[in-house]
Formats: structure tokens, C-alpha cells, sequence
């Protein structure tokens, strides 16, 4: 038995899942402006109601380390690590665009997959994955352009997706290897599957020294504006 508690908060979908071994017992998540740390505990508490368990029920919290927006992934890290302190419980981190990757494999089929999150401008948050999940080509934030992913898209069919992929479409050009799709966005559930692995192998994290992977460093565009 292996109770799992997913966060996913890299991005404006705020997504919670609690699954027990490989069977999903309830997910919650919603999309649209950024107010995780308004719905966040709100959709653990809906959840643990709806799978008929308590907190003290779960054997381990998951959480989306990142990539992805900084506050985002400050708020989901932060609650996971305050759970795991409260009930003494192991705490996973698993990479936001490799559980992307999975969830859109379940979806559609390619030799390669290229979960993209927005970071501004023509930049994106990105990397190569294959069809078993494995890393081909490294997490890195990336300024796209018509030479973007050229010698990927030389042999295989590549599939490009999350909230960053849409802004790239004219960039990469008529490639007809190149397929853009609008599934494949981050969600709690894929971080579980993923996390059941590392649980199994006990692959856990240092509640007290745990970060997020911010991979770029905050910028205050809010607070430069107003001086």
C-alpha cells in the first residue's frame, strides 16, 4: 500500500491527486489566473473527502519541483514540505516536464516529446523526452527560433505542447515533422505516477534543505515597474 499525495503548481493549472499504488483515487484541478495559495489546500482538503481518507492516511507527498512559475512552485513546495514535517511523511520531487511528457504519451503516440512552459517572450521551458520517458535532450530554458530542435525534427515526428508551445508555432516554421497539440498540460496525476516509482525505490528528498528547481533566477518585473 502506497498512499500518495500529488501537488502540481508550476504553471496557472493548480492540480492535486491522491492515488494508492498505481490506482487514482480522486484528482482536483483547475486552471485559469494564479491563486494557488488560495485553492491549494482547499483541493487537498476536497480530495481526502472524496477518497474517503485523512492526512495522517498517506504514506507520502509528491510535488512538481519544477520548472515552471516561481511563485507557483514556491506555494506548491512550501505546503508539500509543511505536510510532510506535520505528519513526518516522505517527500518526493518530480520534474514538471518530464511527468508532462508522460501524461501526453498516454495520449499520442511520437518518437518524441517536447512539453513546453511559458517563461516570457519567445522563451520557453523545455526539453526532449522519448517514448518511454526517457531525458534526450536536456531541461533548459530556450529562446526559440527557426534553428530551434532542427536536428530532432530532421528523423522524427515531434510532438510540442503545455502553455508555452502555442507562441512557437510560427518559429518552428511548416515542419511537417512538428506536431502541436493542446493536451499534455501539467497535472497532479502524472507526478503521482512517477512519484510511485522513487517511493518503491525510496528516492526521497531533504524536507529541510529541499528547493525548488527555479532553473532561471526571479526576476521582480512588479516591484521594478513601481519604482
Amino acid at each position: 500500500m502506497s498512499i500518495i499525495l500529488g501537488i502540481e503548481t508550476s504553471t496557472k493549472i493548480c492540480s492535486v491527486a491522491i492515488s494508492d499504488g498505481d490506482k487514482l483515487l480522486a484528482l482536483k484541478e483547475e486552471g485559469g489566473e494564479y491563486s494557488h495559495s488560495e485553492k491549494l489546500t482547499v483541493f487537498i482538503q476536497e480530495i481526502l473527502k472524496e477518497a474517503g481518507l485523512k492526512l495522517g492516511d498517506i504514506d507520502a507527498v509528491a510535488v512538481s519541483k519544477g520548472p515552471g512559475s516561481y511563485t507557483g512552485l514556491r506555494i506548491g513546495v512550501s505546503v508539500a514540505k509543511g505536510l510532510c514535517y506535520a505528519l513526518n511523511k516522505p517527500l518526493i520531487a518530480i520534474d514538471t516536464l518530464q511527468a508532462m511528457a508522460l501524461g501526453m504519451s498516454k495520449v499520442e503516440q511520437s518518437s518524441l516529446y517536447c512539453p513546453m512552459i511559458d517563461a516570457r517572450r519567445m522563451e520557453v521551458y523545455t526539453a526532449l523526452y522519448d517514448g518511454n520517458n526517457n531525458l534526450v535532450e536536456p531541461v533548459s530554458a530556450k529562446i526559440i527560433d527557426s534553428t530551434s530542435f532542427a536536428e530532432s525534427l530532421k528523423k522524427n515526428k515531434v510532438i510540442f505542447f503545455g502553455d508555452g508551445s502555442e507562441k512557437c508555432k510560427e518559429a518552428l516554421g511548416e515542419n511537417t515533422n512538428a506536431i502541436f497539440s493542446e493536451k499534455g498540460l501539467p497535472s497532479a496525476q502524472f507526478i503521482n505516477q512517477i512519484a510511485l516509482e522513487k517511493f518503491n525505490k525510496k528516492e526521497f528528498e531533504d524536507v529541510a534543505y529541499f528547493e525548488p528547481y527555479y532553473l532561471k533566477d526571479f526576476v521582480a518585473t512588479t516591484a521594478k515597474k513601481l519604482l
